[in-house]
């Protein structure tokens, strides 16, 4: 028998305040037509002021508690995705972790911008697999609006915030490639391309906040190249196929960026979970984002094989094959 980290509960949370292209069009040289044809976003939701990143996860775990049933009590750890903490530290998770009333088990964050998620899924398979925990809640949350420059039209346009929560628990499999689950995850990355995207401030550096800062089109071009080969491997790893795949679910930064890698992959489109229109780029939140509305959608379904993959900042990438 093989241990295997199934997907108990799944959730989301995104904040009131929806901002549309059009918002844009009173300080910035651009237009609704010009962001929908460059991003395939139409809006964006952002965080009120006084609402942290903490905030946006701790009510997407709540909702991942009760769609899976479960209370904070049932946790052994929390794990939040995230390059937009509250605080310098403590971790959003352990912050997390009080809103929920948890007081046992212990709560950590990972940052590894947008590919943040597919790190923390990573970590938390490790932990179960090895016996460290069984019942894990894996965040991505985040609160870009507040480190855009809102002059810099070619990025401040394409991220949104929110937050998306997923359960994993302890299950035995027989390992094969049926077993519901975790099958196999891939991860990389590369510091010699970290000026590629970046934020340009810090703790340590010059003591402030700073903006994020992107060269659009070579992350493009990475973007493309590695997504589709970190998935082929971790299906490679998992000994599956694209022909095996009932859904991609991937990190929704832009629509060009999805649909040349879907190709690359010769799966159609029809196969890919969408929410980048609605949500823009939320970095570590938005695959979690896109499960859960994938699930409401009645999208994802019990048994079926999701493709899971991210690249950020970093360069920093991945992917996780599962078996809902």
């Amino acid at each position: 028998m093989t241990t295997r980290a199934v997907v108990e509960g799944v959730g989301h949370y995104l904040p009131e305040r929806v901002v549309p292209n059009s918002e844009f069009e009173a300080t910035l040289d651009t237009s609704d037509e010009w962001i929908r044809a460059r991003s395939g976003i139409e809006r964006r939701h952002f965080a009120a002021e006084g609402e942290t990143t903490s905030d946006l996860a701790a009510a997407a775990a709540r909702a991942a508690l009760q769609d899976a049933g479960l209370a904070a009590s049932d946790l052994d750890a929390i794990i939040v995705a995230t390059s937009t903490p509250d605080l310098t530290f403590p971790s959003v998770a352990t912050m997390v972790q009080e809103q929920l009333g948890m007081t046992q088990g212990f709560a950590f964050d990972i940052q590894a911008v947008c590919a943040g998620f597919v790190y923390a899924l990573a970590n938390a398979n490790a932990l179960i697999v090895s016996g460290q925990a069984r019942r894990v809640m894996v965040i991505g949350a985040e609160t870009f609006s507040r480190i855009m420059d809102w002059t810099d039209r070619s990025t401040c346009v394409l991220f949104g915030d929110g937050a998306g929560a997923l359960i994993l628990n302890a299950a035995e499999g027989d390992g094969s490639g049926a077993d519901r689950g975790i099958l196999s995850t891939d991860l990389h990355s590369d510091g010699r391309f970290r000026d590629l995207l970046y934020v340009d401030g810090g703790v340590s550096k010059t003591g402030t906040t700073g903006h994020l800062r992107m060269m659009g089109k070579e992350v493009f071009r990475h973007a493309v190249e590695k997504l589709a080969e970190t998935a082929h491997t971790a299906l490679e790893k998992a000994g599956l196929s694209g022909a095996d795949v009932d859904w991609i679910v991937p990190h929704q930064a832009n629509i060009r960026i999805i649909t040349a890698t879907a190709k690359k992959m010769g799966l159609p489109m029809d196969r890919v979970v969408l929410t980048v229109a609605d949500h823009g780029n939320t970095s570590a939140a938005s695959i979690p984002l896109a499960l859960s509305v994938g699930c409401q959608r009645g999208q994802i379904k019990t048994g079926q094989l999701v493709v899971i993959e991210a690249i950020g900042g970093g360069l920093a990438w991945g992917s996780v094959v599962l078996r809902w």
